[in-house]
Order: C-alpha cells, then structure tokens, then sequence
C-alpha cells in the first residue's frame, strides 16, 4: 500500500494549477503619486497626486463629524445626493449614476458597453494617449482592447485620428477633459463636430474630473452635450474641486437609455452614507468651493506664466496641474524635485506632471525650474 498523501503537498500544488486572466500580464500597473521624501531644513510638499492642497469645507468636516450610523449600508441610490446634484446641475436626479469617484463610474461603463471577450474580435475602446493612466488597466480589466491615438503636438487630442480609428468594433470613446496628465482642454465646438463623425451606437464619455478649473473661452460642457446626444456619458467627481479625494465620490451623467444599464453594473453600496454627506454639505457651500478653485486657479496661472518668462514651454494648462515635456530629462528632473523635497509625477521618459499646491510649494518648483538645466544643481531654495 503505498502512504497516504500529504495534503499540504496537494495543497501546494493544487495552488500551482490556479491561473489569473491572461490579460493581467499585459497591463501596467497604476502608479500612485509618491509621497515626497523628508529633506532635513526643508517642509515636504506633494505635488505628485493632482490633489486639492486644501481640505474640504469647514462646514464639510463638521457635518461628517457626526456621522455614527456606519454599522448601516448606505442608500444604494444615493437619493439625497442625486438630488442635490440634479438640481444643482439643472439634470433630472435619474439621470445621474454615481461611483466609487469618477474611476468608479468609469468602471461601471466599461462594464456596461465594452468587452465581450471575443477573442477573434474583441471590442474597442478608443482613447488619446497620453491621457489617463488608469484607461488601459480599466479597459483591458473589462475584457476589451485599448486603441491609443497619439496626442498632437501641442499635448491635445487628435480628434480626427480618433474618429478614424473607428471600427464596427468600437465600443467606446474616452475624452478626457481637461487632458490628464498634459492640459489642453476641448471646445464644444470641435467635440460636437466629432461627434457629427461618431455611429449612434458607440457610447462617447466625457471625462470632466477637472472642470471646475477649466477657465478656456468656448470650453466644452458636458452637460449640454449630454442633453443633445443619446450615446453621451459625461464623467464627474468630488475628488477635485471639492477635496473630497479620500471619500470617494464620482457619477455620470446620461439619458435613460444608458442608465438603465448603468444601473445594472454599478456596484452596490460604492459610495458611504459619509462620503455622499460630505458631497452634499459641499454642494450646498458651492460659493466658498468656487472661492478656493479660483485660488487655486491663480496660481496655475502665477507658476505658468513664470514658467514661461524663463523660456519653459507649457501646454495649455486647464486642470489643477500643468506638464513638463522633458523627454530623457525626465527622471533627472524628477530626482532633483525631490532632493528638494518635492514630489511629482514622472511619465517615464515622456515627462513631468506637477499638481498645483501651497503656494510655497509652487515657488519652490518654479526655483527648482529657473535653475534647470543650465543653473546650478543645488539650489538655495526658502523653507
């Protein structure tokens, strides 16, 4: 009789048979904004992460101060703040699906109208690139194949090459606007123009994370778009202008015909009966949250405008952060800001995003920048 087996060995190599979706192994992995390293003398600054430097509202912390029921689920259809939202935006509240922040919602549309996982013919979800760095996770994730169109020159999106990848296999069209990481921002005009260009059938999003900060003549909205486009989604957040990163509050926006599905793919309970109090108390206090993005926006224009004067070019900067197009010099740049204790985003050997902050902190990056590459490496910067 031969002995018995040893269960941990079955064990072992009943784990060695598991196998994850194939797709993984072809999919970047997301790259938070790194926190910056301590510099001694120095107060670290994060401008890494596109996050509001200010808390939420006074008003906002006190309200959710309170909040005790957290042994409860939350509404599922977030009811109130659907509400507040449809009457602050002027939509019917059954219009509007909300998510885990707006990468939720995202989710909860890739999940909807992309990724039939037909090898042979797999769906399509066109998008500019570079752009967010989370679309080819998402999509990939949702059983669908990427199709990057190369930004223009300027670091805006090249509508016309967009509309050309269209295939009978395209499902989706990402737009992403205010660009994330490069700036531009679109106009309604030239949107509804592509759109003039685009089947029906294909569900066109509208990612607005950033348009709260957006202060570009003739900018694009979202809102009229959605109004006279059925295939129209348009993407929105708290995490922004509101400083609501941590809680996690997003949602789209679309005619019933789509949020009938909408509804279907969403994930239960995404958003906490906190997060969505603190996004309602901060809709309600929607003077004071325009107040500090209008602060926020004059610095961008403070640090663009100076970062020009030294002979830097800039893209059209719409967001709460602006880009650096430093190719090779990239990770350089990068390990320089943070010897000065600064953190910001690199993209490779592409370039550098810099989230606009404290204003120290920005004078401090625009220091870092009169410097570079033909000024000193050190430098004397004010703590």
């Amino acid at each position: 009789m031969s002995a018995p087996e040893n269960h941990a060995d079955v064990a072992a190599e009943e784990v060695t048979r598991i196998h994850p979706r194939s797709v993984l192994g072809r999919l970047p992995r997301y790259a938070a904004g790194k926190p910056p390293v301590v510099v001694e003398g120095l107060e670290s600054y994060k401008l890494s992460s596109n996050e509001n430097p200010l808390p939420p509202l006074p008003a906002v912390l006190e309200a959710i101060s309170g909040q005790t029921q957290v042994n409860r689920y939350p509404d599922p259809m977030t009811t109130t703040l659907r509400t507040e939202l449809g009457g602050f935006l002027g939509v019917p509240p059954e219009d509007i699906v909300t998510g885990a922040g707006s990468l939720g919602a995202l989710n909860q549309i890739l999940a909807a109208f992309a990724g039939q996982n037909d090898y042979d013919a797999p769906d399509e979800v066109i998008y500019p690139w570079r752009s967010f760095e989370a679309y080819p996770i998402c999509v990939g994730l949702a059983g669908a194949m990427s199709v990057r169109v190369p930004l223009l020159p300027d670091s805006s999106h090249d509508l016309d090459a967009m509309a050309a990848a269209i295939t009978d296999r395209t499902r989706v069209i990402l737009l992403c606007t205010p660009n994330n990481p490069t700036g531009p921002a679109l106009t309604e005009q030239e949107v509804r123009s592509f759109l003039e260009r685009v089947p029906s059938n294909v569900v066109v999003v509208l990612d607005e994370a950033y348009v709260e900060f957006v202060r570009k003549a003739g900018a694009v909205d979202g809102i009229q778009l959605y109004r006279d486009y059925p295939n129209v989604i348009v993407l929105r957040t708290f995490s922004k202008a509101h400083g609501l990163a941590g809680l996690r509050v997003g949602y789209s926006i679309s005619q019933p015909e789509l949020t009938e599905h909408l509804r279907v793919s969403a994930t239960p309970f995404a958003v906490s009966q906190i997060a969505e109090h603190a996004a309602v108390t901060s809709l309600r206090h929607i003077d004071e949250v325009r107040e500090r993005v209008q602060a926020l926006v004059d610095e961008r224009t403070r640090v663009t405008s100076r970062l020009k004067e030294l002979g830097w070019h800039i893209p059209e900067a719409e967001g709460n952060f602006l880009w650096l197009a430093l190719g090779e010099q990239t990770p350089e740049f990068a390990a320089l800001a943070e010897q000065h204790a600064l953190s910001v985003r690199a993209f490779g050997t592409e370039g550098i995003r810099v989230s606009i902050g404290e204003p120290e902190a920005n004078s401090r990056f625009l220091e870092l920048c009169a410097g570079y590459p033909s000024g000193p490496r050190v430098l004397t910067v004010h703590k």
